[in-house]
């Protein structure tokens, strides 16, 4: 009987998707690629709510990858719904998330998950920072003002949240509070658990077909609560004990 050890994937790369028929069949094959080299890996597709084809090209994609994975939301709940629903049904201890859409590069995955490695256990979260950016000056500006406002406030130490390439324990992620939009507040959360940070720049890219889904962080208010609900339970957090064992007698 074979060890079960061995075949478990070690690598779980998260996608979430909305109406994103057009890019899925070759980001699939750009995640294949980079992840050949890593050993076992699975691919879980987070389908959230799409009224296209995308779940009937993944369906045709799965007939021939066993490491493919779908998971549908009967309606659009969000990429941070759906990105928690992917790392949930992740068999591996190591995920990685990328957005659908072709933006975010597969080739700079190798690169997060070696990063994680490398930084030990204490790491909780390697982000992926973009350079070059492909978008309009207004979504680039807007974009630029709502990190600076955030890393004044939270003082989270990222440049670029919302780079959808982020490397994580699976463990890590699961124990962070969920709320909408937690996707762009990992960085701090993350920091909140007492867990150290790594970065990795990654290039942008113009997307593969298709128009967003997923909007920026220019939700005014929406972002101004969650921003303010973040700083909240940051400065609520306290201080875990470090406790020592005794494995000797002693008083």
């Amino acid at each position: 009987m074979n060890d079960l050890t061995e075949i478990l994937p070690q690598v779980a790369v998260v996608v979430p998707v909305r109406n994103e028929e057009g890019n899925v069949a070759a980001l699939v094959s750009e995640i294949e690629a980079a992840l050949a080299p890593l050993g076992p890996f699975e691919i879980i597709y987070v389908n959230d709510g799409s009224t296209d084809r995308t779940g009937a090209v993944l369906n045709e994609l799965m007939e021939t990858r066993p490491h493919l994975r779908r998971i549908d939301h009967a309606q659009s709940c969000g990429q941070s719904a759906a990105v928690r629903t992917g790392v949930r049904a992740a068999r591996a201890p190591v995920c990685v998330t990328i957005d659908g859409d072709g933006q975010n590069d597969p080739a700079f995955i190798p690169q997060l998950v070696a990063t994680l490695a490398a930084a030990g256990p204490g790491c909780g979260l390697v982000q992926g920072q973009r350079t070059g950016r492909k978008t309009t000056g207004f979504k680039k500006f807007q974009s630029r003002t709502a990190n600076i406002v955030r890393a004044r406030i939270l003082k989270d130490g990222t440049r670029d949240t919302g780079c959808g390439l982020k490397c994580f324990p699976r463990e890590a992620y699961l124990a962070l509070p969920y709320f909408d939009a937690l996707h762009r507040f990992m960085p701090a959360l993350v920091k909140r658990e007492g867990y150290i940070l790594a970065y990795v720049d990654v290039k942008d890219r113009d997307r593969l077909t298709g128009v967003s889904n997923y909007g920026f962080f220019d939700r005014l208010w929406v972002g101004i609560v969650d921003l303010a609900g973040v700083r909240w339970m940051i400065k609520r957090r306290k201080r875990v004990p470090q406790a020592s064992e005794i494995t000797k007698g002693g008083a």
